[in-house]
């Protein structure tokens, strides 16, 4: 039988859910981040100290922009709009809006094979940059099988607006040199000294990707949803129900440490288009994203 508790540490609330094999704790004062997850007993994601949660989003829900927008600036409906730039060193808007936000537990249900958890987040109150009102549900569900995390957007105001997705996990192998990734892309995202998208490169990626030493900070178009880490010790698929899928991936400087992140846009999305939809007045988009080993 699962259980789910909301508990506070340090400060912070949380609420986790708790089965035989398998446990998930996510921090409801962080937007809802994902900051542990055990699988059949096996620790999927890295712990970063002593890097802290503002400098690495592990985790974080990106919304309504995944990775980053040049200069916090772009232009929508023939409107210029300026984002708060909180990459300083590189004078972007980095991961969105709802990373640091406080989400409410609107709804849980136990079973005997599962638990989910289902969070919302509506501002209040519109944000430089973004000035319009959403609703954001977040469910998770955790069972032996895996972790499934549910999106839900809706939007609340009188106008249209642009907006992708994006998910910041890290997880954690045994080995990273000795790990690999295998996924389907004939196409590579290049960008510039500033992490911005500078063009879209053809060519089949080469299968299975080995990590070794490299230092990755690459994202790649996706041919399909899937995407498979295998470690020494666990292999896992990610995979996606969006239309579109981009993935980004990056090694922090922590050891055995890789940040997977499936994205619907890409780097500086709302002013090259790629990936970005547009969500007009009182619809709603939903998307899934699963884990499994």
């Amino acid at each position: 039988m699962y259980t789910i508790t909301q508990t506070q540490k340090e400060g912070l609330d949380y609420v986790e859910l708790t089965g035989a094999t398998s446990k998930a704790s996510i921090c409801l004062s962080r937007g809802a981040a994902l900051e542990t997850l055990t699988l059949n007993n096996i620790s999927l994601l890295a712990d970063l100290h002593p890097l802290s949660y503002k400098d690495t989003y592990a985790s974080s829900i990106l919304f309504p922009f995944a990775n980053r927008i040049k200069d916090g600036k772009y232009t929508y409906n023939n409107q210029t709009f300026q984002l708060e730039c909180n990459e300083e060193n590189l004078n972007n808007a980095l991961h969105g809006l709802v990373y640091n936000q406080l989400f409410q537990v609107a709804d849980s249900k136990v079973a005997t094979e599962s638990a989910s958890v289902t969070l919302t987040y509506e501002n209040n109150k519109p944000f430089a940059g973004f000035p319009y009102f959403f609703l954001l549900v977040v469910t998770y569900t955790l069972s032996e099988k895996g972790l499934e995390l549910q999106l839900k957007v809706t939007n609340k105001d009188p106008k249209a607006f642009p907006f992708t997705l994006g998910w910041h996990p890290y997880f954690l192998s045994d080995d990273l040199y000795k790990s690999s990734l295998t996924f389907k892309s004939n196409k590579t995202i290049a960008f510039d000294e500033r992490m911005i998208t500078k063009q879209v490169v053809n060519g089949a990626v080469p299968m299975p990707l080995e990590i070794k030493d490299q230092q990755l900070d690459n994202c790649y178009v996706l041919s399909d949803s899937k995407v498979v880490f295998k470690t020494p010790k666990y292999q896992m698929m990610i995979d996606s129900t969006a239309s579109e899928n981009f993935f980004q991936m990056y090694t922090p400087p922590v050891k055995n440490a890789i940040a997977l992140e499936p994205v619907t846009g890409v780097s500086d999305s709302f002013n090259n288009q790629m990936g970005v939809q547009e969500l007009p007045s009182g619809a709603s988009y939903q998307l899934a994203w699963s884990i499994k080993i």
